[in-house]
């Protein structure tokens, strides 16, 4: 992967993970731990400190106050850690296990998990700095550190509240697919609002290039992939959009301008421009969005679940991102870059890959094949010449199918 690819790639895992949002934050509480310790510690800090900030405990009480906040809050976060855990169990058995990256990536569960651990850790580390007197020694109780413990435990308090509203809302039918609908619908005026990028091969002679592993494509450095191209005055053709499975004996980019093998160095650079991944990712792939509301489409409707209403949600919000592409006799371009050549998505080829591909799960359902219908008529109503035809094919099969 190029540096630019890496990046994003790490990123995106980053902010999929439950990992790093905690550690950040107990590692600032170590450090705010130590900060407060050492304003305790100082006497000439303590002169400007005000006597509302002033604790009247003794090194036994003190200790008793931080140990509860301590012990108090690490059992609270190992109980809002097995909710987020059953939340996000639920979902991929309800929802289908692509989504649980959504899950992953709330940063709402990240935070709170963090600030509990949080606040522990800073506790902990008060907590070890409380002494008693000894001989010439006199007691140490940092009042300061004390107080803002208790602070943290009011913060966690607070948290723990909003988890327990946040969580049901995160696995509510509605608000997933709402918000799966909202990001297709985003992406699509994004594209649409974006102008591409001519580019035009003028010769025959090209060679292919295969990656050294396997996995599906998350992104690709396309400005790595343009300089690459210009430097060498060749048009570089991406042959697997994001989101396709990939492997070794598979050409994931074809070089037109020449059909001469390039060095081990220049290929080791062009097969660095794309990042492989475990598993698709809507970074740079519309059509994963799509797939994720077909596959809520599809769980609602079978016969276990038998929910046509959820499924009649997802076709909606579908219907709200095709109808803003119907208007323009345009395609969504995801690459623009120059001298980078790209398989651009066409109108007939995001209906297919998204109301097209609920058919064969609501066939046999009159409420959502009606619904569909009457989406499909809305969508017909404001579409260009150029894209009656898809949807006018799509409507015939949905009435074959009733």
């Amino acid at each position: 992967m190029s540096f630019s690819a890496r990046i994003k790639k790490y990123n995106d895992d980053i902010r999929a993970s439950y990992w790093f949002v905690p550690t950040v934050l107990v590692l600032s509480a170590i450090a705010l731990s130590a900060l407060t310790l050492i304003v305790d510690s100082h006497p000439e800090i303590s002169k400007f400190r005000p006597d509302w900030m002033k604790i009247n405990e003794s090194p036994d009480g003190a200790r008793a106050i931080v140990s509860v906040i301590a012990q108090s809050v690490i059992g609270v976060a190992g109980v809002m850690f097995s909710i987020t855990m059953l939340a996000v169990s639920f979902a991929s058995g309800q929802f289908g296990p692509r989504l649980v990256g959504n899950f992953m990536r709330d940063r709402g569960n990240q935070f709170t998990l963090g600030i509990l651990i949080s606040t522990f850790t800073f506790a902990l580390f008060v907590l070890r700095a409380i002494g008693d007197e000894q001989g010439e020694v006199a007691a140490f109780v940092p009042q300061f550190s004390i107080l803002v413990t208790m602070a943290l435990a009011l913060v966690s308090v607070f948290v723990m509240i909003f988890h327990v509203h946040h969580v049901p809302e995160t696995i509510s039918a509605s608000n997933i697919v709402a918000g799966l609908g909202q990001r297709f619908s985003r992406d699509i005026q994004n594209l649409l609002n974006e102008e591409p990028v001519a580019v035009t091969v003028y010769t025959s002679e090209h060679l292919d290039i295969h990656l050294h592993a396997s996995g599906y494509i998350h992104n690709i450095a396309q400005d790595k992939l343009g300089s690459i191209a210009q430097e060498n005055g060749w048009v570089i053709e991406i042959l697997a959009a994001p989101g396709e499975f990939m492997h070794p004996h598979r050409s994931a980019l074809r070089i037109w301008g020449t059909n001469a093998p390039v060095g081990a160095e220049m290929t080791r650079r062009l097969c660095e421009t794309v990042a492989l991944g475990l598993a698709k990712t809507e970074k740079q792939n519309l059509i994963f969005i799509a797939e994720q509301l077909v596959e809520i489409v599809a769980r609602a409707m079978s016969p276990s679940v038998n929910d046509p209403f959820t499924a009649i949600n997802c076709m909606q919000w579908m219907e709200a991102g095709l109808s803003s592409m119907a208007q323009e006799d345009r395609q969504l371009h995801i690459f623009r870059c120059d001298a980078v050549l790209a398989q651009p998505i066409g109108f007939d080829t995001l209906l297919a890959a998204s109301l097209g591909a609920c058919l064969p799960y609501i066939k046999d359902d009159p409420l959502t094949c009606e619904t569909m219908l009457d989406a499909l008529a809305r969508l017909s109503a404001l579409a260009t010449s150029a894209h009656q035809a898809p949807i006018d094919n799509l409507a015939k099969q949905v009435r074959s199918a009733v």
